[in-house]
């Protein structure tokens, strides 16, 4: 597995905490990249609540006369206590737009971190935005559409359901990850009013998220609550769901080849 992009269609249905939350219990070593054009240091600021400084990231390796893969290795910090590391994004929503030449060698550079027994999960923020990272997108093995399963929150995602799930769509695998699915609709229907498949879902618990989106103290148990029980689940559906599309695209090509 390589790969996994996670975005949204509109508002903040909890992407970049559903991605951090996802890279904190991944089961392989695991590189969480912050590519949210809208900036503002979220991590940074939450996570890590205002206790890290900004050093580098995106920014410096855009500007680096490295060659991508080789400068990228410059700008990933490890987090504490963790197989997990990331990259920091650009501090505001103005540096994005000159990301852009970025974005493909980027792409090339984190897919082969796969041969490196590392995955990478990219927080891409809200679709459409200027300096959104598309080719980060549809270089990804699985790029995930986050939605509440709220009626505003599925209908504001249904224009981008329809572009992702047409056979003209960039992305080479697209699906749903849902935040508190029967809240009140379900996957069936979730999947049903958007026409892309369910991957997995996340539970919708404040408190639990708070420790990833504002570095909250953990409540009791929290390893072993259903929020991180939930995201653990979810890693594992992803997994499944990349392993399920390789080897169907492994036997489509077996069979393109007999004779």
């Amino acid at each position: 597995m390589t790969v996994i992009a996670l975005c949204s269609a509109k508002g903040a249905p909890g992407v970049s905490t559903t991605a951090l939350g996802l890279a904190m219990v991944w089961p392989r070593p695991v590189l969480f990249v912050e590519a949210d054009p809208s900036g503002g240091n979220w991590l940074l600021a939450g996570f890590f609540r205002g206790a890290r400084e900004y050093d580098d990231g995106l920014v410096e390796l855009a500007i680096s006369p490295l060659a991508t893969a080789d400068a990228l290795r410059d700008v990933v910090h490890p987090f504490p206590h963790s197989s997990a590391s990331f990259v920091l994004g650009v501090q505001n929503h103005a540096q994005a737009g000159g990301l852009r030449p970025l974005w493909q060698p980027l792409a090339e550079a984190l897919g082969d971190l796969d041969a490196q027994g590392q995955d990478v999960i990219v927080d891409a923020g809200q679709l459409g935005l200027q300096g959104s990272p598309d080719p980060l997108l549809a270089w990804a093995d699985l790029t995930l559409l986050v939605a509440r399963t709220s009626l505003s929150s599925l209908s504001g995602a249904r224009s981008r359901a329809g572009e992702l799930g047409a056979p003209t769509s960039a992305w080479r695998q697209a699906g749903l990850l849902l935040v508190g699915e029967g809240r009140p609709y379900g996957a069936k229907d979730a999947a049903r009013s958007l026409g892309l498949p369910v991957v997995a879902t996340v539970a919708f618990d404040a408190a639990a998220a708070a420790v990833y989106a504002d570095g909250a103290t953990p409540p009791r148990r929290f390893d072993q609550g259903p929020y991180v029980r939930s995201l653990r689940a979810a890693a594992d559906r992803i997994s499944a769901a990349i392993t399920r599309r390789r080897e169907e695209l492994t036997a489509d090509v077996v069979e393109g080849a007999a004779p």
